[in-house]
C-alpha cells in the first residue's frame, strides 16, 4: 500500500509558504523562494508561478503541465529530468541562464521577454517554439528540431542551419542568410 499523495487545488501560495510534494492543479505561487529546492516528483498542472526564484532546484520527474512561469528567477534547471509525460509550459520574463532543455520535446512552447543565456537546446524538440524578444546569446542549438520555430524577434542567437533541423520555414531566412555574411 503506498502513501496517499497530497492533492491540492486552486489555492494560492506567498512567499511564506513551502508547498510538500503532491499534485497542485489550478494554483498560483507568487513571490516564493524555490531556490535548490526539491521538487523531485511533485505535479503540476495549469498553475502559475509569478516572481518566483527556483534557481538550482531539483526537477527529478517533476510534472508541469501547462504551467505558466511569469518573472522568475531559473538559473541552471535541469528540464531535461522533468516528467516528460504532457510537458508544457510558458515562460514570460524569466531568467533561463544556463537551463538544459536536452532531448525535451516542448513543441509550441512561448520563450517571450526572457533571458536564455547559455541554456542548452540539444537535440531539443522546439516545433512551433516561439522565443519572442528573448536573449539567446551562447544558447546551444545542436540537433534540434526548429521548424516552425519564431525568432523574429530575439537576438544574439547562432544557429547552424547543417546540423539542425529549419527547413521549410520561412521565418529562418533571416538566420540563414546572417550565417552566411
Amino acid at each position: 500500500m503506498t502513501k496517499q499523495e497530497n492533492y491540492i487545488q486552486d489555492k494560492t501560495f506567498d512567499k511564506n509558504d513551502l508547498p510538500e510534494k503532491g499534485e497542485y492543479e489550478n494554483c498560483i505561487f507568487s513571490s516564493c523562494d524555490f531556490a535548490d529546492k526539491d521538487f523531485s516528483g511533485f505535479k503540476f498542472a495549469d498553475c502559475t508561478f509569478k516572481d518566483c526564484n527556483f534557481s538550482l532546484a531539483k526537477l527529478n520527474k517533476t510534472a508541469f503541465r501547462d504551467v505558466k512561469f511569469i518573472d522568475c528567477k531559473m538559473l541552471g534547471l535541469r528540464f531535461d529530468t522533468c516528467n516528460e509525460f504532457g510537458l508544457s509550459f510558458s515562460f514570460e520574463g524569466c531568467q533561463l541562464n544556463h537551463a538544459t532543455f536536452y532531448k525535451t520535446k516542448i513543441k509550441k512552447t512561448v520563450f517571450k521577454n526572457s533571458q536564455l543565456q547559455e541554456t542548452d537546446f540539444t537535440e531539443a524538440d522546439l516545433t512551433s517554439a516561439v522565443f519572442d524578444n528573448c536573449n539567446l546569446t551562447q544558447a546551444v542549438f545542436d540537433h534540434t528540431l526548429l521548424e516552425k520555430a519564431d525568432f523574429r524577434t530575439s537576438y544574439n542567437y547562432s544557429i547552424n542551419p547543417e546540423i539542425n533541423r529549419i527547413r521549410k520555414e520561412k521565418r529562418f531566412l533571416i538566420v540563414v542568410q546572417s550565417l552566411s555574411n
